[in-house]
């Protein structure tokens, strides 16, 4: 039988934003080398595959392979010759997970659970292009090809099933949600972004991205309004046209960094006669504030400011965390079917093996027979080979029944080995074991090596 040494398991070192400062990430990311990090993790020999996530917020390198503890060391040691850190930064600013528990924390890193903003989208589409890439490359195995998908799967079933990203947590993408429950519908609206700064960037996108049909960008620096206006097939006016642009426009989202009023009540209150007293929206998300509280006092004019705003998030984040609860308990049901995968790797050689071994005894018996039997027709011989087949099927049913029974139990090494005792299939041990799979990613990765030098 054998030995759990000649498995492949799953080791993952990794640092994220909980961890590690920024400049310690930036110098682990690797960025820019050549060979890529992906391929400096592969070419060591002890990691049969190997997926390299690297985003702003965390940097992990997850890898198959038959020594954890060599692969340990030899992973350490490379990062640290590349990265320039010291070894008691690395110390101090990693963490390591093998096993199951690699699995649990790449599962919670797709669902968004490990995120700085508990379920945020954006690791899941950065995790698929990381697998996507070493996929690609010839990176990836049998293992980690299972362990990402299973991942991705987790997420999907995660974002089904719980409200985890149901929330807005962000005091931009909040803005738009209060838009959409004043309006009920943003299509056909319009909108108005005064400033062009990072917030309101982040909120005309989410406009666009909820169906806003005209929008309007107001900045002081007219080129910046330009260049914001084209990125989101808008248009661009300067703070001088303001009052304008206000006659036409639902929804207004301020956030400029000046230090004083930007838009006035009497500004307001002039444009509502040529608006007809059309419902009109402010959301001030600036410090100090853009628009002048008492606009509050005019008929049909609704102002909401950041510090309500944050009221919102604060409470959804909330949400958010009971939400995780549910999730939490989503991650730890696919981690045991997991569990259970990882420990069908044993038995699939063996079932292998034993049907390969049946069917060269049915060959050769069948082979014997239809020999001393020359005056049968095609028919007749498809009839007897197609009875032998049954037979050789129904023989083994019982046996392969019992060893993927057997896998899931406490008894699982001695039912696998009864069976290789009984059908002699041990011959010389290694062959049911992985070490044919490592043996062709080495050489794999030999024929790789040799590509590039050429």
């Amino acid at each position: 039988m054998p030995s759990d040494t000649d498995k492949l398991d799953i080791l993952l070192l990794g640092v994220n934003h909980k961890t590690a400062p920024v400049e310690i990430r930036e110098k682990l990311a690797l960025r820019d080398m050549d060979p890529p990090a992906l391929e400096l993790f592969y070419n060591l020999s002890s990691c049969m595959e190997v997926v390299f996530l690297s985003t702003c917020n965390r940097v992990e390198v997850i890898v198959g392979t038959n020594d954890i503890s060599t692969a340990r060391e030899q992973i350490v040691e490379a990062w640290l010759a590349h990265s320039g850190i010291t070894e008691k930064d690395f110390g101090k600013s990693t963490y390591e997970y093998t096993g199951l528990e690699a699995v649990r924390h790449i599962f919670r890193v797709a669902a968004s659970l490990d995120s700085m903003v508990v379920g945020e989208p954006q690791i899941l589409g950065q995790l698929k292009d990381a697998y996507r890439n070493a996929s690609e490359t010839g990176c990836s195995g049998h293992i980690l090809n299972k362990l990402m998908h299973k991942a991705f799967s987790t997420a999907k079933r995660i974002r089904t099933e719980t409200r985890i990203a149901s929330q807005a947590v962000s005091i931009s993408y909040a803005a738009v949600e209060l838009a959409k429950k004043i309006f009920g519908d943003l299509r056909g609206k319009s909108g108005l972004m005064v400033g062009a700064g990072e917030m309101a960037e982040l909120a005309a996108q989410h406009l666009k991205a909820n169906g806003i049909e005209r929008l309007v960008v107001a900045n002081r620096t007219l080129e910046r309004a330009i260049e914001l206006s084209n990125s989101l097939d808008g248009e661009a006016v300067s703070l001088a046209e303001l009052e304008d642009v206000l006659v036409d426009v639902d929804i207004v989202i301020s956030s400029t960094g000046a230090p004083g009023l930007v838009i006035k009540k009497d500004q307001v209150k002039r444009i509502m006669r040529p608006r007809r007293h059309r419902l009109l929206f402010f959301i001030d998300i600036a410090v100090p504030r853009d628009i002048d509280p008492k606009v509050n006092d005019i008929d049909n004019v609704y102002l909401f400011d950041i510090d309500e705003l944050k009221e919102v998030v604060e409470e959804n984040k909330a949400e958010r965390q009971k939400e995780a609860l549910k999730a939490e308990r989503i991650v730890e049901s696919e981690v045991i079917k997991f569990k259970s995968w990882m420990k069908s790797l044993d038995i699939i050689p063996i079932i292998k093996r034993l049907q390969e071994k049946a069917e060269a005894v049915r060959q050769r018996e069948l082979k014997r027979t239809l020999k001393n039997l020359k005056d049968l027709n095609d028919r007749e011989i498809k009839a007897i080979e197609k009875l032998s087949q049954s037979l050789v099927n129904k023989i083994l049913h019982d046996p392969i029944i019992f060893l993927k029974k057997g896998s899931a139990d406490k008894d699982r090494d001695e039912a696998l080995a009864m069976v290789c005792r009984i059908f002699a299939l041990n011959g010389n041990g290694e062959t049911i074991s992985l070490e044919n799979y490592v043996n062709e990613k080495k050489n794999v990765k030999s024929q790789c090596g040799s590509k590039r030098a050429n």
